[in-house]
């Protein structure tokens, strides 16, 4: 079966990953956060596994303390006023992408009313489980934390108990030349991440594991993905 993945992502090519160490599943290979969104709208279909995705995350006591607050482009004035929260520089290019999510965390447990302090990493797991499923329909994700948030709380009546925590653009991945020149740069740069013995340590703080002191020796066995 063909994955949607391949027909919509096969003119767009990803930056280069650089110093690989060893060899990822093809999802976690391919994904990325582009800048440049194509106009097409997202199918119903592919929105809605998108939160089952997330829906199924583990949690802390099974709180599922994430709320998803979901906004498309064909809701002109809500989009207009949600993209007008964002941060002048995320405003530039994430207009494009057909939707905007906001993601929020419940502070506290459900059942003791007690401060949950896990809160936002389980809302952080929700979405890179969606992040996965929206590489495996051939969409793209970008993540953003440059937003107002008491714009955002009064724009979609959050209630007290509840924090905003990051913002969503999706949509199918477009060519990096319809953004402005210094985007379409940093669009097509290499990405590159800290070294694994900057923070996999072992026996002490500050100390690397002898695990990624090394490189898989499948790595040059086969093609660079990028």
């Amino acid at each position: 079966m063909t994955s949607q993945s391949t027909t919509e992502k096969k003119n767009i090519e990803a930056p280069e990953r650089l110093d690989r160490r060893a060899i990822l599943h093809e999802l976690l290979n391919e994904r990325w956060s582009p800048r440049a969104f194509s106009e097409k709208q997202i199918e119903s279909w592919n929105i809605v596994s998108l939160f089952e995705a997330a829906r199924w995350t583990p949690s802390s006591a099974n709180e599922q303390p994430w709320t998803f607050i979901v906004v498309s482009n064909e809701e002109t004035e809500t989009y207009s006023a949600f993209l007008e929260s964002l941060s002048e520089g995320n405003r530039r290019w994430a207009g494009a992408a057909p939707l905007l999510v906001l993601g929020v965390a419940k502070l506290t447990y459900e059942r003791t009313g007690r401060s949950n302090r896990h809160a936002w990493y389980d809302l952080g797991q929700s979405v890179a489980n969606l992040t996965v499923q929206a590489s495996s329909v051939g969409l793209a994700v970008h993540q953003m934390g440059g937003f107002d948030v008491e714009r955002v709380r009064g724009l979609f009546s959050i209630p007290e108990g509840y924090e905003p925590v990051v913002v969503l653009a999706i949509g199918y991945a477009d060519g990096a030349s319809k953004l402005p020149a210094d985007l379409q740069q940093r669009e097509r740069a290499p990405r590159s991440r800290e070294p694994l013995e900057k923070f996999v340590f072992t026996k002490q703080w500050g100390t690397p594991s002898p695990y990624v002191l090394t490189q898989s020796p499948f790595l040059n066995t086969v093609p660079s993905k990028n």
